[in-house]
């Protein structure tokens, strides 16, 4: 018998889905290379079950609490204090230029669910979503994922790949075998939070599948091992109430869902990440991104002007193309206890005026840049006596201090309003062409009083859209100004914040070994062009062994490179060798921004780096972790790294020595690299030399 099937197409991505013979609900039936739906299904099955029912075995791609009552339903739905389930028939199919509309509804329930899908354009992502409508009475919605993702496993076990840590570790590459059973990671702080980023992989030998949830508040991905066969991962946002009230005539999307596949593995997958954010990016792209230099650990709260222009002094000399004031330029800020709020700069840090100081600063030929944490609020600020009702509360309970402050409810319109006044009149009064945005506590005692009955908010969602919108202003009111995401570190990248952003901070973190090891994990997810990294004095936190300048100036060239060291402290010899980098960094950072990017090894290995290909150039940040083979006391070789993705019959030329190599030796033995303990790292860059058509297979 046949069924209608849909394929949704990118370029090198095939993804179909048809109408189950076994019910009313869609199923995936290939998804992989071109062509992959050519022939029977490696979803199908036996269509035979015991103590389950057919929908409870099906690849669905989604399905509700009632057709698919016990092995995990994506939308859980039912009138308020009536029987949960959902049992619909499916209403019909839109298709458009890659984009496809499966409509289902429960005329009972008066419920109509559309699953979406759509393509992007120069990427091998599809994007899924949801949506929910309530026809005729109100609805109450426990449950309402994005989407569900089936990946046929052709082994014993699918390898789930994802990205965990905590503050100050964040994106630690992990992996675990799932032969049968249930795995959930997420999220109930608000943010993605640093624990897990929302972001999964999933391996089937060389074939690697990958999801990531847009969405910038709470969140879930649960992988389950199924009877039949395959993993299927559920993912969607999580309602701070537990449930979201839907009311007559209301639609609810849900968050949108990214999902990747490549055949080259992980390393590939990372790749069709980095095109989509670059597309994400859009034409900010194109602006190159400044090398910055970021007072904090210099100065920490002890900001006052004369200070700060010493730095920026020396920063100028180096090479630096901005200067980036953190926390403590505002009024009550001279410690983590007061100011939040009262975003008015500190008369007594700037004797001679503000503006003089920005001035002074943008004399030297840099940028200027500034610190801002819009959502929080100290106990103690001017803010906080005038408007109490702003920060999330609990009527009749203490409000709980994290880091010495509260969190203010971005989902309300005032505040909303607030603090897109408050950036517009500091964007409006100086020449600030940088803005960093910071959360550093996530929501607590999370509830609005005065706003009706709590089961009827959804304040995780509406401090979502406040964030959003505040974002979407920043970028029509102020489209020159360049914005970095921060949450304590990386507590807050995903899809929706990069495409508002320019730049990411993806941990407070910046120790040479131990920052190597966050950003290995960061570019398996997420692109270079928005990973920003610094050059500091920072000792180990997890790995305090130490490393060289140069090791600190290449691992924070493999992203946008900023310098956040006391300068002044710095020999005049130091100040020479970071000029020198920076320069370097200066001559191909379009190559890495641009290029597309393979990881080299990992930083468990003796060598590890980031190979960068644009054009006829090829760039390679190599970075020793510090054991060495004895050499010359014992006899030794280089360490070797393999580049990857070259043509084989080409000869590539190293800019700085002259040395030329052949393709197929630098695919099959590596560039070589003869390290110590004085030199733990080095940047080399490879050119194409013409003569020679190109050979390459590969288009991954």
């Amino acid at each position: 018998m046949t069924y209608r099937r849909w394929t949704l197409r990118t370029e090198h991505t095939s993804y179909t889905v048809r109408l189950s013979p076994d019910g009313p609900w869609a199923e995936l039936d290939a998804w992989g290379p071109p062509g992959v739906e050519d022939g029977p299904s490696a979803l199908d099955w036996s269509h035979r079950t015991h103590f389950i029912t057919p929908a409870d075995a099906a690849p669905a791609e989604y399905l509700p609490y009632g057709l698919r009552p016990f092995t995990g339903a994506d939308l859980v739905a039912a009138r308020p204090g009536e029987e949960r389930g959902v049992w619909w028939e499916f209403e019909g199919a839109e298709e458009g230029e890659g984009t496809l509309r499966l409509a289902f509804a429960d005329d009972l329930l008066g419920l109509r669910t559309v699953l979406c899908y759509e393509s992007v354009p120069g990427t091998d992502v599809i994007l899924r979503w949801t949506e929910h409508t309530a026809r005729d009475e109100e609805l109450r919605l426990e449950r309402f994922d994005s989407a569900a993702v089936n990946i046929p496993v052709t082994g014993a076990a699918a390898t789930l790949t994802y990205l965990s840590g905590q503050w100050s570790q964040e994106f630690r590459r992990t992996e675990l075998d799932l032969p049968r059973g249930t795995f959930s990671i997420g999220s109930l702080q608000g943010a993605p939070g640093h624990a897990y980023a929302p972001w999964l992989a999933v391996q089937d030998g060389e074939a690697a599948y990958g999801i990531a949830l847009e969405w910038s508040g709470n969140w879930h991905m649960t992988a389950e091992a199924e009877p039949g066969g395959s993993v299927r991962v559920r993912a969607g946002r999580v309602p701070h109430e537990g449930a979201v009230l839907l009311a007559a005539g209301e639609t609810l999307v849900t968050p949108r869902l990214a999902c990747a596949f490549s055949p080259e593995g992980l390393d590939g997958l990372s790749r069709v990440w980095h095109r989509y954010e670059r597309r994400l990016t859009g034409e900010r792209l194109h602006r190159p991104r400044k090398v910055l230099y970021n007072s904090w650990e210099a100065t920490g709260f002890d900001v006052e002007a004369a200070g700060q222009l010493e730095l920026a002094k020396v920063a100028a000399d180096i090479g630096a193309e901005l200067f980036v004031v953190d926390d403590g330029w505002f009024t009550g800020r001279g410690d983590d206890t007061g100011g939040l709020g009262d975003w008015y700069p500190d008369p007594a840090a700037f004797p001679d005026g503000f503006g003089r100081f920005v001035d002074d600063v943008r004399a030297l030929g840099l940028d200027f840049g500034l610190w801002v944490e819009p959502e929080a609020v100290s106990p103690d600020s001017r803010l906080y006596a005038e408007h109490p009702e702003w920060a999330y509360r609990i009527e009749g309970r203490p409000a709980r201090l994290v880091r010495n402050q509260l969190l203010l409810d971005l989902g309300r319109t005032d505040v909303q309003d607030f603090v897109i006044g408050t950036l517009d009149r500091l964007l409006g009064a100086h020449a600030i062409s940088y803005l960093k945005w910071d959360m550093n506590r996530p929501p607590t005692e999370r509830a609005r009083p005065g706003a009706g009955p709590a089961d009827r908010l959804d304040l995780d969602a509406e401090h979502v859209a406040g964030y959003l919108r505040v974002l979407d202003h920043l970028r029509t009111a102020h489209p020159g100004v360049t914005v970095e995401g921060c949450a304590g570190g990386g507590g807050r990248i995903e899809h929706a914040t990069i495409a508002r952003t320019d730049v990411v901070w993806p941990s407070d973190n910046t120790a040479p070994l131990d920052r190597l090891a966050t950003q290995y994990g960061f570019l398996h997810a997420h692109a270079p062009h928005v990973m920003s990294s610094w050059v500091t004095d920072a000792p180990g936190v997890f790995d305090p062994r130490p490393r060289s300048l140069a090791f600190r100036f290449v691992n924070a060239m493999c992203g946008v490179l900023g310098v956040g060291a006391d300068l002044r402290a710095w020999s005049p010899e130091q100040r020479t060798e970071a000029a020198s980098w920076i320069a370097r960094y200066k001559e191909v950072r379009h190559v890495m921004h641009h290029g597309e990017a393979r990881l080299l090894g990992s930083p468990e290995d003796p060598a590890c780096g980031v190979q960068y290909d644009a054009g006829e150039r090829t760039v390679v940040a190599a970075l020793s972790t510090g054991r060495l083979d004895g050499a010359p006391l014992l006899p030794g070789r280089p360490d070797r790294l393999r580049l990857r993705g070259l043509d084989p019959a080409a000869r590539y030329r190293d800019t700085a020595t002259g040395t030329t190599y052949g393709g197929a030796h630098l695919l099959h033995y590596g560039l070589p690299f003869a390290w110590s303990a004085e030199h733990d790292a080095d940047l080399v860059v490879l050119t194409r030399e013409p003569g020679r058509a190109d050979t390459r297979t590969s288009s991954w």
